[in-house]
């Protein structure tokens, strides 16, 4: 059974759709956030599953934060850390820790629109599909080894907010799969980049609206 611990900022609806993929040798060990009035705490907690709180504004630096953060996740023996809306830029030392066991979502397709606001920057170039990338995490920001993408068609009537909302359900159904891919041992990091032993390719592509 592989321990799974998830990280949140707010309502966290990919860890909830983690959660209720019921992934075959997987645990949800314990939901943490960084906001103690993070909604997805109570929605796991309802759920039976460990939760905590950190906040972050409490602590002098990054690193403290950071250190603290480990020390309460290692308390759950993680074999995997899940980044589910965690609205956090982490250290090199943390990122080191869980290298090639931590995961992220993007809402882009990387290496494309790294960072923030990455729908409204994908409409302004003109982008005819946008989608998302699940990808292990290291210390440069969204740069990490890629394991799944998913794929959706920009439509002339969309806006910010109807291509995120597009692009959040495709990650609903990318990031437990790619959860299930880590937790089956499906998952290598060879020279940078994420081999798979499994025989399904680590894309979808979204059905037109």
């Amino acid at each position: 059974m592989k321990n799974i611990v998830i990280l949140i900022s707010g309502r966290g609806s990919n860890m909830q759709a983690i959660v209720d993929a019921n992934i075959a040798g997987a645990r949800i060990a314990a939901v943490i956030s960084n906001r103690p009035d993070a909604a997805g705490l109570a929605w796991a907690a309802e759920r039976g599953i460990a939760t905590a709180a950190l906040d972050h504004k409490t602590f002098a630096s990054r690193e403290d934060f950071d250190a603290a953060l480990a020390q309460l996740i290692d308390s759950h023996q993680p074999d995997l850390v899940v980044l589910a809306g965690f609205m956090r830029i982490l250290s090199a030392g943390f990122t080191r820790r869980y290298e090639g066991r931590m995961l992220n979502v993007h809402p882009s397709l990387l290496p494309a629109f790294t960072g923030l606001n990455t729908h409204q920057r994908a409409l302004e170039m003109g982008c005819k599909v946008a989608g998302c990338t699940v990808h292990f995490v290291t210390a440069e920001l969204d740069h990490g080894p890629i394991v799944a993408q998913g794929v959706v068609e920009v439509l002339d009537s969309d806006d910010a907010d109807t291509l995120a909302e597009r692009v959040l359900k495709l990650e609903h159904q990318l990031y437990p799969a790619a959860v299930r891919r880590f937790v089956a041992g499906e998952l290598n990091i060879v020279a940078g980049k994420t081999s798979s032993r499994a025989s399904v390719a680590g894309s979808l592509m979204a059905p037109a609206p």
